[in-house]
C-alpha cells in the first residue's frame, strides 16, 4: 500500500512515500524557501541511494506539489508512473483542537473543523489545510488523513489541561492546554514498548529539538505535557522563551511600549537560546560553551535546569517513574545535554552511564547503568513513519 505523507511548514514542505507495512521509506524529500529561490532535496532510497538537490523559484506551496510530483512520476528516477498509485495521503496537521483525538479520514466537515481551528494555530494549520486541498486535487484516488499533533494529548485530564482563569473564556474559545510534539511523543513512547515488550507504566518523553517538550506518559496515555495552548510554553527552546512570568510581559507592554506582535515576535522569535547566544543551533551553542562563551554557558544550564524540572514535576504527577526518553535533534545528538540532564537525579533513580551515552547510534540505546531503578533511553523518533502506520492501520 503506497502511502505519501506530507509534512508542510509555514515555508516548506516535507515528505516521504512509504510502500506499507515496510517502516523504509521508498523516497524522501524537502522543498524548502518556499515564497522565492527555493531549495529542493530529494532522495529515493534502495541498494544504491540517489540524492538529488537543485535551486529553482518556488512561489507557493502549489508549485511546491508540482516539483515534488515531478520527482516522483519523472521517466528517469521516478518512483510511481502516476499519481493515481498512492492509496493515501498522510497530512500533519498541527491543531485538532478538542475535536480531533486521532487519525481522521478527510471529509468536507472535517475541512471546515480545520479551519475553524486557524485562529489556535494561525502560522501552521492554514498552510496544512492549503496542502490538503491541493492533495486532493493531484491524488484524485487517495484517502486523505489527518494526524493531529495535538491528538496524543487529548487524554490529559481537565486538572492539568485547565487553566485558573474565569470559565467563561474556555466555554466560549476553548483556552486550555493543547500540547504539541504528539506525534513524536507517541512514536516513541510506542517503540520504547516494542522495544521493552511492555508499555512502561510511567515514562517521561524528552523532545528535544528547535522546538522543545515533555510528556508525562501513565500507561501509555499523555496526563501532561510542557506547551500549552500555543508551543511557547514549558522547556527553553531554539528561538522560544518557554515559561516566563506573565507579569513580564504586562511590563513589555507598559515600559517598552510594545505591541502585542512586537511582545509575540520577541518570545516566539528572538528568545531560547539565540536569545542568548545569537544563534538557535545547538552544535553552534556547543563551540561556543566550549570557547568559555559565559552567556552560552548560562544558556545551558537554564535549559538543562528546565528539564530537570519538569522530570521532577512529572515523576510527582505519575506518582513513580519507570523510564526517560531522549529524543529528536538535540535528544538524540547531544551527549553533554543527556548527561548534564541526568546529573544529580540519582534520589528518583536516574543514573546514566557516560559510556553508554557516548557509544549511543542506535534507533533504540539503553543508557542507564547497571541496576539503575530508572531505564534512560535514547530513541530516535520518526513522526513521517508514525504518520504513514496510522493511515495503514486505518485504512486496514
Amino acid at each position: 500500500m503506497k502511502i505519501f505523507v506530507i509534512n508542510a511548514g509555514s515555508s516548506s514542505l516535507k515528505y516521504q512515500l512509504f510502500e506499507m507495512p515496510s517502516p523504509q521509506p521508498v523516497c524522501s524529500g524537502q522543498v524548502e524557501k518556499i515564497g522565492g529561490s527555493a531549495e529542493i532535496k530529494h532522495v529515493i532510497a534502495g541498494d544504491k541511494p540517489l540524492e538529488i538537490k537543485r535551486a529553482t523559484s518556488v512561489v507557493n506551496h502549489g508549485e511546491a506539489m508540482q516539483e515534488i510530483i515531478g520527482l516522483l512520476t519523472d521517466k528517469t528516477i521516478g518512483v510511481i508512473d502516476s499519481p493515481d498509485d498512492i492509496v493515501a495521503v498522510g497530512h500533519r496537521v498541527v491543531h485538532g483542537g478538542e475535536t480531533f483525538s486521532e487519525a481522521t479520514i478527510i471529509t468536507e466537515a472535517a475541512k471546515e473543523k480545520i479551519k475553524q481551528l486557524f485562529s489556535l494555530a494561525p502560522l501552521h494549520n492554514p498552510v496544512n489545510y492549503e496542502c490538503l486541498v491541493l492533495a486532493e486535487k493531484t491524488f484524485l484516488k487517495a484517502k486523505q488523513i489527518a494526524i493531529f499533533d495535538t491528538a496524543f494529548h487529548q487524554t490529559i485530564p481537565p486538572a492539568a489541561y485547565r487553566y485558573a482563569i474565569p470559565s467563561k473564556y474556555y466555554d466560549e474559545q476553548q483556552i486550555r492546554v493543547y500540547g504539541f510534539h504528539g506525534t513524536s511523543h507517541k512514536y516513541v513512547t510506542d517503540k520504547l514498548a516494542k522495544h521493552l515488550g511492555q508499555i512502561p507504566s510511567s515514562v517521561i518523553s524528552i523532545h528535544l529539538g528547535n522546538g522543545c517538550s515533555m510528556a508525562a506518559v501513565k500507561d501509555g496515555r499523555s496526563i501532561d505535557t510542557t506547551m500549552g495552548f500555543g508551543p511557547l510554553a514549558g522547556l527553553v527552546m531554539g528561538t522560544r522563551s518557554g515559561d516566563i512570568d506573565p507579569s513580564v510581559l504586562l511590563h513589555f507592554a507598559e515600559h517598552y511600549k510594545m505591541s502585542f506582535g512586537q511582545i509575540s515576535a520577541l518570545l516566539n522569535k528572538q528568545s531560547g537560546m539565540a536569545g542568548f547566544t545569537g544563534t538557535n543551533d545547538m552544535r553552534d551553542v556547543r563551540k561556543l560553551i566550549n570557547s568559555g562563551d559565559k552567556q552560552a554557558i548560562i544558556a545551558e544550564q537554564i535549559y538543562v535546569y528546565r528539564i530537570k524540572r519538569y522530570i521532577g514535576a512529572y515523576a510527582a504527577a505519575m506518582n513513580g517513574l519507570d523510564a526517560i526518553i531522549f529524543t529528536a535533534g538535540v535528544g538524540e545528538n547531544d551527549r553533554d545535554i543527556r548527561r548534564l540532564v541526568c546529573a544529580d537525579l540519582d534520589f528518583l533513580g536516574i543514573e546514566l552511564d557516560e559510556e553508554k551515552n557516548q557509544a549511543a547510534r542506535e534507533a533504540v540505546c539503553e543508557l542507564q547503568v547497571a541496576g539503575s531503578r530508572v531505564q534512560i533511553f535514547m530513541v530516535r523518533t520518526n513522526e513521517e513513519l508514525e504518520i504513514a502506520e496510522q493511515c495503514y492501520q486505518l485504512m486496514q
